[in-house]
């Protein structure tokens, strides 16, 4: 039974990431990927014609209930899936769960095997991506009540809480639950408009680059140049540790060329060799693409400080000097050194642009739109430590709902969306 002073459980499970931890904490005690391997079935062990006409159960049928035990999660998988007789799957695309089967195992396997905890001694909040089906929401809820018991559910949308973690970068009168979220992970980048904690679903777009999409690019320049390693491994760690924006790209291209020695050189270990694989222009060329998307595809051509002028412009007339002032970065491809100062820059050029045409047509002064993108520390697990601030609190627990509400009113109670105050 869930006592008063028991920590809250904030598991944010993502497209290419799980975080997993205890309310209260500054980062998730766990991160791993969202993915499973569970036993592949081979052909020779499925029940023949004859089985289904004589009504007899075959043997894997009859060892299903043990067969369901028989899996692993996150890097567990990925090594077990190298193997024969494990195949891996990823329940969850684009931000939406495609496999309800395994994730409830992911789930199972998270909440005992990794945080070791008993359900029904704790709340729980989990997230979710903006515009989820309310189907979704009750079958998350009937998951947890049913399968787990868990003590309370808070179901939270990830945006707004990745406004709440953005507070420990400003003073206490300025936080704020209004604001534009960039939310950009492995596998699709959100911009989102939230007013006063609620998001403006009909202003929010989707970009189709992201942090996979760059991995992708840095390794078509790697294996274009003939280098010794063109593994996703190497591009992956290329991008995280050379990887930075810059704020002219045409000058930057002539200061490499005019000083080749900035090329850094990047040591690949492996169990039979080393192997030498050069960093060139991909350092400031790959993340270029969330500013000039034709470098790498030919589908997408809006760089994406004009998207989120244009989901601002979307939003209602009333909150837009806030969703400009408030603009929060959020997720691991967001981390580029200098990616929010050169997000601010592009976004006050096409505000001033703007100011100025309206000045002209008008014949009157502008009083200006404050442009400001705040960057903070927690920016890579934004929405899990937004999680663990609003999970601390002491109204946390009153705005759950409970295993008794469950009991009584069923899944569809979480279809009504509760939100916390602003302090």
């Amino acid at each position: 039974m869930a006592s008063i002073n028991t920590p809250a459980v904030v598991m944010g499970t993502g497209t290419g990431l799980t975080k997993l931890g205890l309310a209260g904490n500054d980062s998730p005690s766990f991160v791993f990927p969202t993915t499973i391997a569970t036993r592949s079935t081979s052909a020779s062990s499925k029940p023949s014609k004859l089985t289904y006409l004589s009504g007899k159960s075959s043997n894997v049928a009859s060892k299903r209930g043990t067969e369901d035990l028989d899996f692993f999660i996150g890097d567990e998988a990925l090594s077990a899936a190298n193997g024969p007789n494990y195949s891996l799957s990823y329940p969850i695309r684009h931000g939406q769960i495609d496999n309800w089967d395994h994730m409830e195992r992911f789930w199972e396997s998270s909440i005992f095997k990794y945080l070791r905890c008993e359900p029904e001694d704790h709340y729980f909040l989990m997230t979710e991506p903006p515009l989820n089906p309310p189907e979704n929401r009750e079958n998350l809820a009937e998951i947890m009540f049913e399968s787990f018991n868990c003590a309370g559910l808070y179901i939270a949308v990830q945006a707004v809480l990745a406004l709440a973690a953005s507070w420990t970068s400003s003073k206490v009168q300025d936080r704020s639950l209004t604001g534009t979220v960039i939310d950009s992970g492995d596998g699709v980048t959100h911009v989102i408009p939230v007013a006063e904690g609620y998001v403006i679903g009909s202003a929010i777009k989707n970009i189709p680059i992201a942090g996979r999409d760059i991995t992708l690019f840095i390794q078509s320049l790697l294996r274009d140049r003939g280098e010794s390693d063109t593994s996703l491994r190497t591009a992956e760690k290329i991008k995280q540790d050379f990887c930075y924006v810059c704020p002219d790209i045409v000058k930057e291209f002539t200061k490499f060329d005019s000083h080749p020695d900035k090329f850094a050189q990047y040591m690949v270990e492996t169990t039979q060799q080393r192997k030498v694989v050069d960093v060139g222009y991909e350092r400031f060329l790959a993340p270029e693409i969330f500013f000039n998307p034709e470098i790498a595809s030919s589908d997408f051509l809006t760089p994406l400080p004009t998207v989120v002028d244009q989901v601002i412009q979307a939003s209602p007339i009333d909150v837009r000097k806030g969703l400009y002032k408030n603009i929060v970065l959020s997720g691991g491809s967001t981390m580029f050194k200098d990616f929010g100062r050169r997000l601010q820059r592009d976004i006050k050029d096409i505000v001033k642009e703007r100011i100025q045409l309206s000045e002209r047509l008008s014949g009157s002064k502008s009083t200006g739109v404050d442009v400001n993108v705040i960057s903070h520390r927690r920016q890579r697990n934004a929405v899990w430590f937004g999680g663990s601030l609003l999970a601390q609190t002491a109204e946390f627990k009153s705005y759950c709902h409970t295993k008794q509400d469950y009991d009584e009113y069923g899944p569809n109670i979480v279809r009504n969306f509760s939100l916390f105050g602003v302090p």
